[in-house]
């Protein structure tokens, strides 16, 4: 028997229905999901697993963290324990009646080092099985039987580097982890995290942050015009650009009366927009956060895809379609698609088909779609990233944009201003990808010599901004240039920090207090713990790993010696490192005075001990008892008015269009028109 080992139960139900030329239907035995099927002579029985179904974690005896010494933490040995138990029992099982073994998960370090794991308990019960690797980069047809038509060996160097991965963060992460909550007194539910790519991302959101609080706004000046010629209004400029000086600004202003200026010049243009790249995981991911996803939500929906058989493997760094990619094919696959039918042709009708360039890797095809799925089988949600991968396709196969520009002097009383037009002369990829916005500014005909009356004209006072937040796009693509993580896991660690309020924000990412004072502490008595170049280099030795140039040992004790002196800083400054956080916590858990008769105490975020939910609590407690209770979900931050009301104080509750205003006192008036919507709900619902 041929035994098949696929990473999740969609794409192992696909793998046997292609491989038998039918539908395979799902079987369960002991908790195990399995397909079985016969191809010519031969038996073969696919086992999804659900990911990675063994655990890295410490010893039992390290489970206490107040009591563990964390320098010993720090050096323990971790074990790999079974998480999955039905899944690798049923392996156990059947291992005897085993011939080969066919690894099918995805075709990374992760999907080797889970493909590994069952392995490791097929030979727990049959030694002798002879294993070999399926390597594809898309779950259709072709892909599949070519990549079981021309198996490999299995990668054990490759496995070796994801799970040194794993065992670097698992130690990093306990042991900063822990030290942070014990010394800040932040224990239970809503411990401080902190890991070896954590700390880095979250510094460099901190420092961008410090960076905005310290810029020094300068004042400048724009003068910004109408124009008219034959009853068409145009804008324009002051070619000065920005006035530094307000008493220039002024003089250039003056120009005003008479209120008519003349064309010195008329310059035009054609400029060339050069088609996008096609997706690697990057471009991917910073395109559909633009779009409104978070990074996180987004590789969900393109893993989802790609194990439907609709898109190729969403994990890559590369740019560059391979000559064996039948581009044809693909368009005329998608042309099916209603929504693409009329952007697909218009690719098709060219009279050469070049796609666009950029760097190349030895990596998986860039992400693309594979074959026609309807809007009307997918939710919204994967409709819009389906449509998206499949419109950025489209426009790396068309040709170029051209746009004609033109550029017009007009001299306004001896201030010269500068009026811009743009047309498309060939919108070509612009009009197949309407993420890129394709604007045009028509100006009226003018020729040198031409007059043009003023229509209005305005003194702007501006000042210069800071550079902006990160947004997940751009946080994941400075990673990506920073070496932080890996493709795989860049998604995951921003969704961490969020998780962990560290930072919030969908849009703009801005931390928190605490996030603040984790990273200064931090940078202050430990900095090789924010700094990027220490995961960076963590990161090259494990590439050496999967080259068999380094084993995971060395590399994993390596790892373990720099955190341990790393550690050793951070211990010898706990009481420092534990009052910045302390600090930080209360201040940020703090919404505003007590409104209880004759105190002086501040209302704080607490939680019940027993319940362990949230509510508003008086800072002199026991004296004071005033209580309010609070949603249980969502970011809380205090407005500065009032309830109008009752008086009492006013809070934010949630993020982004979730966000609400609402007054604390749950008796207030306010309130009962809440009530009433409540009944009205009821009463539909029943």
């Amino acid at each position: 028997m041929i035994l098949i080992v696929a990473e999740k139960a969609i794409a192992g139900q696909r793998i046997s229905s292609i491989l038998a030329g039918h539908d395979v239907p799902v079987s369960m035995e002991r908790g195990a999901k399995f397909f079985s099927f016969e191809q010519g002579d031969k038996q073969f029985i696919t086992v999804p697993l659900r990911g990675h179904v063994v655990n890295v974690d410490f010893p039992t005896r390290y489970a206490y963290w107040i009591g563990t010494d964390l320098r010993i933490l720090a050096k323990a040995d971790v074990e790999y324990k079974d998480s999955e138990k039905p899944i690798l029992d049923f392996l156990r099982d059947i291992a005897k009646d085993v011939d080969q073994a066919i690894i099918a998960t995805d075709n990374d370090r992760e999907g080797e080092s889970i493909g590994f794991e069952a392995i490791n308990a097929l030979k727990d019960g049959n030694s002798e099985i002879k294993v070999k690797r399926a390597l594809f980069s898309a779950i259709t047809p072709v892909d599949i039987e070519s990549a079981f038509d021309s198996l490999v060996d299995a990668d054990e160097n490759l496995s070796d580097s994801a799970d040194s991965r794993r065992e670097i963060d698992l130690v990093w992460g306990a042991v900063l982890t822990r030290f942070l909550s014990i010394v800040s007194g932040r224990m239970g539910k809503e411990f401080l995290s902190m890991g070896r790519v954590q700390g880095p991302t979250l510094a460099l959101i901190v420092n961008r942050e410090k960076e905005r609080l310290a810029f020094d706004p300068k004042k400048y000046w724009e003068l910004a015009a109408v124009f008219s010629k034959d009853k068409s209004k145009f804008e324009a400029s002051h070619k000065n650009g920005r006035f530094w000086d307000e008493a220039k600004a002024n003089k250039a202003f003056d120009c005003k009366k008479p209120p008519e200026g003349k064309v010195t010049k008329v310059t035009k243009k054609k400029r060339v927009l050069k088609k996008p790249l096609p997706f690697n995981t990057t471009s991917f991911l910073t395109s559909a956060t633009s779009i409104g996803f978070t990074a996180g939500r987004a590789m969900q929906i393109a893993e989802s895809l790609y194990q439907s058989g609709f898109i190729s493997y969403p994990r890559t760094d590369n740019a560059v379609y391979p000559a064996s990619l039948n581009l044809k094919e693909i368009l005329t696959k998608i042309s099916r698609v209603a929504e693409l039918k009329d952007a697909v042709n218009k690719v098709l009708a060219l009279d050469k088909i070049v796609p666009s360039k950029g760097k190349s890797t030895k990596d998986h095809p860039p992400i693309h779609p594979v074959s026609a799925v309807s809007k009307q089988k997918l939710s919204p949600e994967h409709w819009k990233v389906y449509e998206l991968v499949c419109r950025r396709f489209l426009a790396t196969l068309a040709e170029d944009a051209i746009t004609e520009n033109l550029s017009v002097e007009i001299d306004l009383n001896s201030q010269l201003f500068v009026a811009t037009g743009q047309v498309f002369v060939k919108k070509a990829w612009k009009e197949l990808y309407p993420y890129s916005k394709a604007n045009e500014v028509f100006l009226p005909p003018l020729s040198t010599g031409d007059a043009v009356a003023l229509e209005k004209l305005d003194k702007l006072s501006k000042q210069t901004t800071p550079k902006p937040r990160y947004s997940q796009g751009s946080l994941i693509k400075k990673m990506s240039e920073l070496n932080l993580g890996t493709k795989s896991t860049r998604a995951e660690i921003i969704q961490k920090l969020l998780a962990r309020k560290y930072i919030f924000g969908k849009k703009a990412l801005e931390p928190n207090k605490v996030g603040f004072a984790v990273i200064e502490a931090i940078e202050e008595h430990s900095p090789i713990v924010s700094k990027s170049d220490m995961t960076a280099r963590i990161e090259k030795e494990m590439d050496l790993v999967a080259e068999g140039k380094k084993t995971k040992e060395f590399v994993v004790n390596e790892s373990r010696n720099e955190l341990s002196s790393a550690l050793d800083k951070l211990l010898e400054h706990k009481a420092d490192v534990g009052s910045h956080i302390r600090k930080a916590l209360r201040s940020d858990s703090i919404l505003g005075e007590c409104s209880a008769k004759d105190c002086d105490g501040e209302l704080l975020i607490r939680r019940g001990r027993a319940s362990g939910k949230r509510f508003l609590g008086c800072s002199n407690y026991p004296k004071c008892t005033n209580t309010f209770p609070l949603p249980q979900k969502g970011p809380i931050s205090p407005l500065p008015e009032k309830c109008s009301q009752c008086g009492n104080l006013m809070i934010h509750v949630g993020a982004g269009r979730r966000r609400f205003k609402m007054c604390i006192d749950h008796n207030c008036p306010s309130k009962e028109e809440w009530k009433k919507r409540a009944e009205a709900k009821d009463k539909k619902s029943g």
